[in-house]
C-alpha cells in the first residue's frame, strides 16, 4: 500500500508541476499588455509604458520570467493584482472557504442521490424505479447550471421564501447553490454507478453468493456495492473538479463571495495575476481530491494494494 501511494504523490507531483506550466504560458500568451491595463492608455506616455513594463519584468525573456514565478510560487507568493496591487494568495485563501463549503456540500448531495439512486435503478431494472433514475439523471446532465439555479431561485426563494436568493453567510444561502451543482453532479454518478451494479450483479462471485443462500440485500449492498463503487469514486474525484469549475457561474448567479467570482470579475477586468493564481490554486486542490480518491482505492480493494 505504501508504494501504490507514493507512485500516486510522485504521479501527483509531475502533474502539479505540468498545471503550472501550462497555466503560466496559457495566461502569458493571452492578447493585450498589462502596462496598459494598469495605467490609461490615452494619457500615458511611451516612456511610463516602458517603465511599467521594466518594473513588472514584462521585457524578460520567457523562460527567466517563469523561473522567478516558479521561484515565488515555492514561497507561498502568487503574485499581486494588477487592479489594485493586493497579494493574490491572500485574497485567494480569504474567500477560499466559501467555495470550499459550496463544493463539498454540493459533492455530499451528488454523491448520495446519485449512489442511492443508482443502485435502485439497477436493483429494479427496467420497474419504475429505474425509469425515474434514469430521468433523474438525463435531467441532471442534460440541464445547464445557471438555469437550475434560476429556477430553484424562482420556486425555493421568490414563490415559497424558504431560501434567501443570494448571499454568502450562513448555512440558508448555502442550501440553494449547493442543491443546483449537486443534482448536475448527480446525473453523471446515478448512470456510472448503475451501469456498474449491472456489470457486478452478473459477476461469477455474485452467483455463487446467490447459490449459498445469502439474503439478496446482504449481496447487493456488502458485496456488489462494493465492488461497483471503484468506476464511482473515479467519477466522483472528476466531478469534484467540475463542480468547483461550476462555482464560477453558481456563485455569479447566487452573488457569493468565493474564488469562483473572484476569477469571474478578474476576467472582466483583465487582472491576469489573479486569473493566473485561482486557476493554479483550484489545480491544486483538485489535484490534491484525485490523489485521496486514488489513495481511497487502496482501502476499498484489495486489488489494488497487491499490483500498486
Amino acid at each position: 500500500m505504501l508504494k501504490a501511494v507514493s507512485v500516486r504523490l510522485y504521479t501527483s507531483l509531475l502533474v502539479l508541476v505540468g498545471t503550472m506550466v501550462l497555466v503560466f504560458c496559457i495566461v502569458n500568451v493571452l492578447p493585450g499588455d498589462p502596462a496598459l491595463l494598469i495605467l490609461d492608455p490615452s494619457s500615458a506616455t511611451p516612456e511610463m509604458i516602458a517603465n511599467l513594463r521594466e518594473q513588472l519584468g514584462l521585457n524578460q525573456p520567457f523562460y527567466e520570467r517563469f523561473g522567478e514565478y516558479f521561484l515565488h510560487v515555492l514561497q507561498g507568493d502568487f503574485g499581486k493584482s494588477i487592479v489594485n496591487s493586493e497579494p493574490v494568495l491572500p485574497k485567494i485563501v480569504e474567500h477560499f472557504p466559501a467555495t470550499l463549503a459550496l463544493t463539498a456540500l454540493s459533492s455530499l448531495i451528488a454523491v448520495v442521490i446519485g449512489v442511492t439512486l443508482g443502485v435502485l435503478s439497477a436493483i429494479h431494472r427496467n420497474r419504475w424505479v429505474d425509469i425515474v433514475a434514469r430521468m433523474v439523471g438525463l435531467f441532471g446532465i442534460s440541464m445547464p447550471t445557471f438555469w437550475s439555479g434560476i429556477l430553484l431561485i424562482l420556486i425555493f426563494s421568490v414563490q415559497l421564501g424558504w431560501f434567501p436568493a443570494m448571499g454568502s453567510d450562513g448555512f440558508s444561502t448555502l442550501v440553494l447553490p449547493a442543491m443546483t451543482l449537486g443534482f448536475v453532479g448527480s446525473g453523471f454518478i446515478v448512470r456510472m454507478v448503475r451501469n456498474s451494479m449491472l456489470e457486478v450483479i452478473n459477476e461469477p462471485f455474485i452467483v455463487t453468493l446467490r447459490a449459498k443462500g445469502l439474503p439478496g440485500r446482504l449481496i447487493m449492498y456488502k458485496h456488489a456495492l462494493r465492488n461497483a463503487l471503484i468506476p464511482a469514486l473515479t467519477m466522483v474525484g472528476v466531478i469534484i473538479g467540475d463542480l468547483m469549475a461550476g462555482t464560477v457561474v453558481i456563485e455569479t448567479v447566487f452573488s457569493r463571495q468565493g474564488i469562483g467570482r473572484i476569477i469571474a470579475d478578474a476576467i472582466m477586468a483583465k487582472d491576469l495575476p489573479v486569473v493566473q493564481g485561482v486557476i493554479f490554486f483550484s489545480a491544486i486542490v483538485y489535484i490534491v481530491v484525485n490523489l485521496l480518491v486514488d489513495i481511497s482505492y487502496t482501502l476499498i480493494d484489495p486489488r489494488v494494494r497487491r499490483t500498486g
